[in-house]
């Protein structure tokens, strides 16, 4: 620093804070000034409630406190408390017109931001620490989180219009562990649907893509198509599927079940890694990759065939031969099904080639996996809460909805008295009530802060 500037900071005797105490009491000062506008205006909802009701109903016993935890910290407000003459119930009427009735004493949108961490993150435990580190103070258990996320519930969307007479299929499989001692995991089945690729310079997006996680014991395939019929304006006897996947035994039998109607692709990625597993060194790699590279599954079965007998060892020759029997079974699915789609008059025009389902799997497989064991019933929710993420559909929860991650969202406009209210409120709340605005008027600190105040 300059002689000047250090002469100057000497003769400034003013004490400024730094940034991060700044920061520090702006956002404390928040948090008081929230609490204090939200307890002011459900208290005058409440009293407005209680001059409107019906008093021939509706007994007042008395008033009773309560607290509700917020993104803001914690709420302490006075409310009434009736007996309904009418059942002989006793209610809140504040929560019942706050659709918070019975709900304990978290906010909904401390829920929605748990459950959305919860979801999208690595666990409940980091949840719960990543909301204390943000707001400063322990705001809700990990285990509340995890009871919060069994309740929830997708609403479906409108059906989607199908936007050509195809639809393209992603299928595999995901190992769950299970707990509890002699539990054995389980693979959950999962299929993602999209209706094609949208280019936008470098970047690939699939259009409007869905998901399917198998649940109940209704065969697979049948309960894939019940999910298209619900979701999609999907026609059996018009709209043909391209199906991806591996050689698993309930991804095959699509050939069976639909027959006509859709065609098999044997994933590619999993072939060219049997291969780049088997003949990585070998002389024969290159004449192997370019017939799986062309779609040509004649010149690909030869090739593989010529190979038998020349590898190092009996367990690659094993490997060999048991690779070999798996696509002779369905050789046609190492083609291009855009041929197949041809065939049927459908233009391919823009149409590439499949293979994102290691992709989709991985994106589940980071919350799932990993060390970690599951209930069933913890993993159903969990896969309700991703396929809810991923495919932008509503969760209902214990408290209200999640609807921050939707595509489209129509926003209530609440009555203009409580967006006034609001205002007035705040206004009276933020006033005089931070120490820097009561100093002089010419230093740095108090214009700052008078111009974050906006009133």
């Amino acid at each position: 620093m300059t002689e000047k500037g250090v002469s100057l900071m000497e003769k400034n005797i003013t004490k400024y804070p730094n940034l991060k105490e700044i920061e520090q009491m702006v956002w404390r000062q928040l948090q008081d000034t929230f609490s204090s506008v939200m307890k002011n205006i459900l208290e005058d909802m409440d009293q407005q409630i209680a001059e409107e009701r019906d008093k021939k109903r509706y007994r007042l016993i008395d008033k009773r406190k309560y607290h509700i935890t917020s993104l803001f910290g914690e709420i302490e407000l006075n409310r009434n408390y009736y007996r309904d003459r009418e059942t002989g119930e006793y209610v809140f009427l504040l929560d019942r017109y706050l659709e918070f009735e019975d709900a304990g004493s978290f906010s909904p949108l401390i829920e929605e931001v748990a459950i959305e961490l919860a979801v999208q993150g690595p666990s409940y435990r980091k949840a719960a620490s990543t909301l204390e580190t943000l707001l400063g103070y322990r705001v809700i258990s990990h285990e509340a989180i995890r009871q919060h996320l069994l309740q929830v519930s997708s609403i479906p969307k409108k059906r989607e219009h199908v936007h050509q007479p195809v639809l393209f299929v992603e299928v595999d499989g995901l190992f769950v562990k299970r707990q509890g001692k002699r539990k054995k995991g389980k693979e959950e089945k999962i299929a993602e649907v999209h209706q094609g690729w949208e280019v936008n310079g470098k970047r690939v997006r699939l259009k409007n893509k869905r998901h399917f996680v198998h649940e109940g014991n209704q065969p697979f395939w049948e309960a894939f198509e019940d999910f298209l019929i619900e979701n999609f304006e999907y026609d059996p006897t018009i709209h043909k599927l391209v199906i991806n996947g591996d050689g698993a035994n309930w991804i095959t039998t699509c050939r069976d079940y639909f027959k006509d109607r859709a065609f098999f692709s044997l994933d590619r990625f999993h072939v060219a890694r049997e291969i780049r597993s088997l003949f990585r060194h070998h002389p024969r790699y290159r004449p192997i990759r370019k017939a799986l590279a062309s779609y040509d599954y004649e010149k690909l079965l030869t090739e593989l065939n010529s190979a038998v007998g020349t590898l190092e060892d009996d367990e690659q020759e094993e490997r060999l031969e048991a690779f070999i029997r798996q696509l002779e079974k369905y050789p046609e699915a190492l083609g291009d099904y855009r041929n197949w789609l041809k065939e049927q008059g459908i233009d391919t025009t823009g149409m590439r080639p499949m293979g994102s389902a290691e992709g989709t799997m991985s994106v589940f497989a980071k919350r799932l996996k990993n060390g970690r064991s599951w209930v069933d019933k913890g993993v159903s929710a969990m896969f309700t809460g991703l396929v809810a993420y991923l495919d932008k559909l509503t969760l209902k929860t214990l408290f209200g909805r999640i609807e921050k991650w939707t595509e489209t969202k129509v926003e209530k406009n609440p009555p203009r008295y409580y967006k006034e209210k609001v205002t007035s409120t705040i206004g009276e709340a933020t006033r005089d009530n931070v120490l820097y605005l009561k100093r002089k008027a010419n230093i740095p600190v108090y214009k700052a802060l008078k111009e974050l105040s906006g009133f």
